[in-house]
């Protein structure tokens, strides 16, 4: 008899969105998942007979609980099961013979048993682990087992061992489980489980931006530390994604962060028990990638562990032309001295040769404002595969982690990053209601960065009151090289471009370069900043973190040797203090929350009278609620938050030539996200953005207005799955959800509007995981939806990616 699988999806409304679209499509993506069900699907009625029996069990803690989530291993067969909620399991169709089970869980010492299996015979194998139940449940707090992508509890984001109902600052995860379980080959992808995060942006050295609460945040941020790289991020190395939301001014470098927070990725790093993971993903538009992750111990006592990452890529644009290919290698190693002290040290290495990425600036005069209606041909790149450019990238970090005492601990760390754009890297601009003009800059542009923290930790008390502090310094240096020349093709018609679309290649363009001339310019940053956070317990339910950072920063500006001028330099001082409150309503389960955040940019420049500008200041206040509920099955967090930016420049109305510093900006919102597992083997996270940003005093041109690089108001992500958790095809699952957008702008001022349309994307994805080896198949953007980045660059159709991962 065929097994087929039914799965009902919850609907889900969001208020002031399009939901009844983005629901309107879910039916053709669940038609899709349906068929790959079919096509996957075991046939036991066909399945040859052979002998065999079955072995089945409970599993208890000490106390006699049954024990959920604890995995079943015959380690003959590799045959593997996962207890119920009465500490069940059942194993079939194990051949006759002498085995030797394994029952484990992490963090738990693994029980073992020996058992006999004859033919159609039951064997029973019950096991009784030596912890008790409340010990289970604090290991389920730190693995989430019962809710595989819910790993909150993070060291990076406060820079303190902080649970996330202890914490006043919102922020979601994105763990590496899920981004294998869609089938994640692009880093940028992993954002799309985050609320508010909207289409990515992707520049001409493959870094990447995404939003933050109305604002264009970068990914800068590794391990908790620069991880300054102008490069592509590869996700091969990645164990998870942190997005921090807010200014971050108080803990993090400024110039690293933007106003609406910070996203940090966190890498993986070397464990005690070998293993290796070899992977392939095969797609459309000739994607081809190969993973390696090896990790082993280097000595017996496994005090020295070695781990490396490794990835293949290459891969075509869906456009006419345009390539990417990368070769990435990451290894880590890390050495426990003695009780006291361990250290850490990895890189990053890489190097990367594409065409640009696509981006478009629309004709300010003429009579289309929507790229939708604009008459340019979404397949077509206007760029050809011999105008490219090489990136490498040479990054490499380190940790120092020293006991100081039972309370206090030291934490040294530091990153020297290298990463170079060599080669030609193009823009189109539409200068007429037909034509199109293709520029491009050759260059050679490294960027050289150094950063290092020295941080103290404690966790004491004073008199009956529980204090975690931590107290830090930190120098941060960036420096670049810029040698660059511009070139300017001849206006192309872009509906009929004809022969002369051809002519955009590196033989024409080096011609034109050889006779332009060429501008080297030079720049140096440094930062010096200390900072302190202490989280004060008042009760087990009440506490208060209170921050403050100061930063002292030299800029050089831009020196160009040729002139001997010095252009942009500036050194300005920065406070940036941090205050929130958390009472725990319902302890380890429900919190209500406030914060007040300063975060800081720079600003270069003076005004008409020669004064010297004031860094722009974003202060956030902000107030919610956090859940944790039924033994962590259900996580969420719902927040109101009110940004208002201080400080900005606009243009001085007495003497155009120059600004003035007066500018206001507001931007505030409403955000909320679910991380639910209702059931065993049953997914879902679900978030929803609203952000309301304006301009509250700017130039006329732009006042009362929302800022274009603010994206869309409305944002709304989810994605369900389900993995089937025991029986004959245990490890089979599916997954579906999508991401919505409300209509945004390119360009949003009072003469000129350029609109973005609202875009509704659905994708879905078919898994089977073993414990030797698992096999995907994803399709994005199932109903070939077209949509667009800010810089108006077309994005993926549908397209189908298989993935193959062996384990040993």
């Amino acid at each position: 008899m065929t097994r087929f699988i039914q799965i009902k999806l919850p609907t889900v409304l969001f208020k002031n969105i399009n939901a009844k679209l983005f629901l309107s499509k879910l039916p053709n993506a669940l038609f899709i998942v349906y068929f790959l069900a079919l096509v996957l699907n075991v046939d036991t009625a066909l399945a040859q007979k052979s002998a065999s029996g079955t072995v089945k069990g409970t599993i208890r803690t000490s106390d006699g609980v049954a024990a959920e989530y604890v995995n079943v291993l015959i380690k003959e067969t590799n045959q593997v099961a996962i207890t119920n909620k009465n500490g069940n399991f059942t194993l079939r169709n194990v051949k006759p013979g002498n085995y030797t089970m394994l029952a484990s869980f992490v963090g738990l010492n693994t029980q073992s048993q020996q058992v006999t299996v004859t033919e159609d015979n039951i064997t029973v194998a019950d096991f009784t682990l030596t912890e008790n139940k409340q010990r289970l449940n604090e290991i389920h707090i730190n693995g989430r087992k019962s809710n595989k992508f819910l790993r909150k509890e993070t060291d990076d984001i406060a820079k303190l061992p902080l649970k996330n109902l202890e914490n006043p600052q919102v922020y979601s995860v994105v763990t590496n489980e899920l981004m294998k379980e869609q089938v994640v080959t692009n880093y940028v992808d992993a954002f799309k489980n985050i609320p508010g995060a909207g289409v990515p942006l992707i520049y001409n050295n493959g870094r990447t931006s995404l939003l933050s609460r109305g604002f264009t945040t970068e990914n800068l941020v590794r391990n908790g530390i620069s991880g300054f790289d102008y490069n592509s991020v590869d996700p091969a190395n990645i164990e998870k994604v942190e997005a921090i939301k807010g200014p971050s001014g108080t803990l993090f470098n400024s110039s690293m962060v933007s106003f609406g927070g910070v996203f940090n990725r966190v890498t993986k790093k070397p464990l005690d028990t070998a293993k290796t993971e070899i992977g392939y993903q095969s797609g459309g538009f000739d994607l081809n990638r190969i993973t390696a992750d090896v990790n082993t111990p280097l000595n017996k006592d496994k005090t020295a562990l070695f781990r490396i990452n490794t990835a293949l890529h290459s891969e075509h644009s869906f456009q006419d032309e345009g390539f990417t290919r990368s070769i990435f290698v990451a290894p880590s190693f890390t050495y426990q001295v003695n009780d006291r002290l361990s250290v850490q040290l990895d890189a990053e290495i890489s190097t990367y040769n594409a065409t640009s990425a696509y981006r478009l600036a629309p004709y300010a005069k003429g009579k289309v404002f929507n790229i939708k209606d604009l008459a340019i041909d979404y397949n077509r790149s206007f760029a050809g595969n011999s105008v490219d450019y090489t990136s490498k990238q040479f990054d490499v970090f380190g940790q120092v982690n020293y006991k100081i005492s039972d309370h206090w601990k030291s934490q040294t760390a530091f990153a020297r990053t290298y990463s170079n754009t060599k080669g030609m890297v193009t823009q189109l601009t539409i200068v007429s209601d037909t034509g199109i003009r293709q520029s491009l800059q050759k260059q050679d542009f490294p960027y050289y960065g150094t950063n290092i923290q020295q941080n103290f930790i404690g966790d004491f008390k004073l008199g009956s009151i529980r204090n975690r502090l931590v107290v830090g310094l930190e120098y941060y240096n960036q420096k670049s090289n810029r040698d660059f020349t511009t070139v300017n093709m001849p206006v192309l018609n872009y509906t009929k471009p004809g022969a002369a679309y051809d002519n955009f290649n590196a033989d024409k363009v080096s011609a034109l370069a050889a006779s332009s001339p060429y501008t080297y310019t030079q720049t140096n940053l440094s930062s010096y900043a200390v900072y302190a956070s202490d989280v004060i317990n008042f009760t087990d339910q009440l506490s208060a973190m209170l921050s403050l950072r100061a930063d002292r920063f030299d800029n050089k500006g831009s020196y160009t040797p040729s002139t001997n001028t010095r252009t942009g330099n500036y050194k300005q001082t920065a406070l940036a203090p941090k205050f929130g409150l958390v009472y725990q309503v319902v302890e380890n389960q429900v919190s209500l929350f406030g914060n007040y955040m300063n975060g800081f940019s720079n600003v270069s420049g003076t005004d008409f009278n020669n004064n010297t500008f004031k860094p722009q200041y974003a202060n956030q206040w902000e107030t919610g609620v956090k859940f944790d509920l039924w033994d962590h099955k259900i996580s969420s967090t719902v927040s109101y938050y009110d940004i208002s930016v201080t400080n900005t420049t606009r243009q001085d109305p007495d003497h155009p030539a120059f600004n003035i510093q007066d500018g206001t900006q507001l931007s505030k919102g409403v955000e909320a996200e679910v991380i639910a597992n209702p059931f065993t083997g049953f997914n879902i996270i679900a978030g929803y953005a609203y952000n309301n940003s304006k301009y509250t005093k700017a130039d006329a041109s732009v006042q009362g207005l929302r800022p274009a690089a603010a994206g869309p108001d409305k944002l709304a992500n989810l994605w369900v799955s389900y993995r089937i958790p025991e029986g004959k095809v245990q490890g089979l699952g599916f997954g579906v959800g999508g991401n919505y957008g409300s209509a945004s702008y390119q360009t949003n001022t009072t003469t000129f509007k350029f609109v973005i349309p609202s875009y509704t994307v659905i994708d879905a994805t078919a898994f089977y995981d073993q414990p030797s080896y698992r096999i995907g198949v994803k399709l994005d953007n199932l109903t070939n939806e077209k949509y667009w980045s800010f810089r108006l660059a077309p994005q993926n159709p549908t397209r189908c990616t298989l993935s193959l991962n062996l384990k040993f």
